[in-house]
């Protein structure tokens, strides 16, 4: 075909292009475009309303001086690193046990999936009335005969960040559950047929054998429960405000209450766009690793 006759490249795949416009309009402008302003009206001294006067890092670094961001950074990380531990876990046993094509698997599926249907919120105040002492979970083994028992994180500062916990994983790990399984259904029945003609445990069947061949599977649900911790804001809202005292405060409260309550912009404009770069810097080196690393060992 001569050079005449090609079509042009800008007019292939016409269609597509320009139902695409809408995604590009909006991830440049509107994410792009948002996330520099607020990172240049971190510099500022921003209160009700935005004002470009700058103060450099002081923003900076009365944010990291403060007790309140502080406590919640520390919550995070023990919500963070229990929720990541426990979800796996949780999933990737919920998925060991119904891939044994146990009867009924349809609907232990569907019931260990439903809570990720529901939205935060409502996983919140369900888990608020049920960890609440006067008319939960206390209050139902007490009217069994256990008078003594006690089962009330939401009211110890020390327990409530566990009570917030118990939530998250309930919606959470049926996704991962979900993930496993299909990596599991994805392995070769060749697979399992030699290594116990080998006579090989079936623990270590699975550790040695059965979690490595899944590493993209256990990639990939890493990456959506991380995300998942990182922007935990309305289960906090929902089911505890914070409390008791900033037992359960997290960066995501702190942000907004300190753009909407508070009235500070520019104190949530820095912490806003401390919690980017903390991502980008987890974020970046993973990706490059994942993608540019591993492809270029090919």
């Amino acid at each position: 075909m001569s050079a005449s006759k090609r079509p042009n490249f800008l007019f292939q795949n016409l269609a597509s292009k320009i139902a695409s416009i809408p995604m590009i309009l909006t991830a440049t402008v509107i994410f792009v475009g948002c996330t520099l302003w607020t990172v240049a009206y971190s510099f500022t001294s921003s209160r009700l309303l935005p004002r470009w006067r700058w103060v450099g890092l002081d923003q900076y670094e009365r944010l990291w001086n403060t007790d309140r961001w502080m406590i919640s950074i520390n919550n995070l990380l023990l919500y963070g690193t229990l929720m990541m531990i426990f979800s796996l876990a949780l999933g990737f046993f919920l998925a060991a046990l119904l891939d044994q094509k146990i009867r009924g698997e349809n609907v232990f599926r569907t019931i260990f999936l439903y809570p990720y249907a529901l939205s935060f919120v409502v996983t919140g105040l369900t888990w608020q009335w049920l960890l609440n002492p006067d008319f939960g979970i206390q209050k139902l083994v007490r009217d069994m005969g256990w008078t003594t028992f006690e089962f009330a994180p939401l009211t110890n500062n020390e327990w409530a960040i566990y009570g917030v916990l118990l939530a998250g994983l309930w919606q959470g790990s049926g996704l991962v559950m979900v993930l496993m399984l299909a990596g599991l259904r994805g392995i070769d029945q060749d697979v399992w047929k030699a290594a116990r003609v080998d006579g090989i445990p079936n623990w270590k069947i699975y550790l040695y054998i059965v979690l490595p061949m899944m590493r993209p599977i256990f990639v990939t649900a890493v990456v959506l429960v991380a995300t998942g911790i990182i922007k935990i804001f309305d289960l906090i809202v929902a089911q505890t405000d914070g409390g008791p005292g900033l037992s359960t405060e997290v960066p995501a409260k702190y942000v907004y209450d300190m753009m909407f309550s508070s009235q500070n912009l520019g104190q949530g404009f820095a912490a806003s766009t401390t919690m980017l770069l903390v991502v980008l810097v987890i974020i970046i080196p993973w990706s490059f690793y994942e993608f540019a690393g591993r492809h270029n060992a090919k």
